[in-house]
């Protein structure tokens, strides 16, 4: 097995891998559709099917904590002997996460408020308890009252569960060796379905299980485990697992929504198991798509221009959707007003794409007029430093 060469003095940066960008467009796009078609007011039976299966976009949720897991993970592992490992992790991370959230932040709560315009009572809502959104806490509150009860910015909540990783994960990453990492790994995300099991046979209800970041720590760690896995084993190995692995993991995921949707008893096992199985086969799937020919269909589509677009924009477009979405739940009237004129179903279609639309037009605005100068200081205060190799070609050939 190949290892990796000694580290140099150099500081280099981290190579970027284009079908990154549109796997994360792909999230961003499942996402998309719960929220602007799975919570479309929609009374026929086509209608309700349709919207039932977008909500299985959130999923989407999982396949972005499975490729953070990954990347943090490898970024972390790969930087271990530099000099300034926390504070350049930190000053990276600020900088990418920190200036639209808190600008979006005051906006929402200083600023709006102090407009001429009516302010959204739902929103006021929200504002009586922002001290949870201020500290990337809101997946706490919710877990607490079991509800959806911050209009707006409730699905900050996937936000609060990245923060709160980042916390504790430079330090385990720094304190173990790479096997003593795997079985981490591996142990961390047991531990994280069995707390969802036990919580469901508690009573804790849904919330809890869907937004507490110990809960969510298996996705985390498979995709921290792969990059691990690659680091480990090589590339290509990794990507032969996970592509026998990928369809018994989507039957298992197949059957485990079935048994859901059909009742069966022991929901409060199955879901939970269901959560994990759809975090290995985003993994797998992930493992499989970076060792893809190039040319082949998937990369052409991932490395697209559009879906690239969408994954570059994707932290925008995720903070922005929700509080468009919102907003036009908000005014149902327009869309029975619409739907008078067009039909239902129509209605549905052109309501989620001027939605897309408005949640894009946002998004790229701020990426390209205020993300990307926060951006161009990461290499300014904390230059990336990596290897001399490349991490995906320990064991394996290049994959950019």
């Amino acid at each position: 097995m190949n290892s990796y060469v000694a580290p140099t003095s150099a500081k280099r940066r981290v190579p970027h891998l284009p079908i990154l960008d549109g796997v994360r467009g792909v999230a961003i796009a499942m996402v998309l559709c719960v929220h602007f078609i799975g919570d479309a007011p929609v009374s026929s039976p086509l209608g309700r099917a349709v919207a039932k299966l977008a909500n299985y976009g959130i999923w989407g949720v999982d396949l972005f904590f499975v490729l953070s897991g990954f990347l943090i993970t490898g970024i972390l592992y790969d930087s271990k002997s530099a000099p300034r490992y926390f504070r350049d992790f930190y000053v990276r991370r600020t900088l990418r996460i920190f200036p639209l959230y808190y600008a979006v932040l005051t906006f929402l709560f200083v600023v709006w408020p102090l407009l001429a315009t009516t302010y959204p009572a739902a929103l006021e809502q929200s504002g009586r308890h922002q001290a949870w959104l201020w500290l990337y806490a809101s997946n706490v509150y919710l877990a607490f009252e079991r509800a959806w009860v911050l209009p707006y910015v409730g699905h900050f909540w996937s936000l609060a569960v990245e923060e709160q990783f980042y916390l504790v994960w430079p330090f385990v990453v720094l304190s173990f060796g790479l096997p003593s990492l795997l079985r981490i790994c591996v142990a961390v995300s047991v531990l994280a379905l069995a707390l969802r099991i036990v919580l469901g046979f508690a009573g804790a209800g849904a919330m809890s299980q869907l937004v507490l970041t110990p809960c969510r720590f298996d996705a985390l760690c498979v995709g921290g485990g792969l990059a691990l896995a690659m680091r480990s084993f090589g590339l290509e190995r990794v990507a032969q697992t996970g592509r026998s692995a990928l369809g018994p993991l989507l039957l298992g995921v197949l059957f485990a929504s079935a048994w859901n949707a059909l009742g069966g008893p022991w929901v409060a096992m199955v879901l939970p198991i269901r959560g994990t199985l759809i975090a290995l086969t985003f993994g797998a799937l992930l493992a499989s798509l970076l060792a893809a020919q190039s040319g082949g269909v998937p990369s052409r589509l991932l490395c697209s221009r559009p879906m690239r677009f969408l994954g570059t924009r994707s932290y925008g477009l995720y903070v922005f959707h929700g509080i468009v979405a919102y907003w036009m739940g908000e005014h149902v009237a327009l869309f029975d007003a619409l739907a008078a004129r067009v039909g239902p179903g129509p209605a549905m279609g052109i309501e989620a794409v001027v939605g897309t639309g408005v949640s894009i037009g946002l998004a790229a605005a701020s990426f390209d007029l205020f993300e990307k100068r926060f951006l161009r200081l990461k290499d300014r205060f904390a230059p990336s430093v990596r290897r001399a190799e490349p991490p995906t070609l320990v064991g394996a050939r290049p994959v950019v």
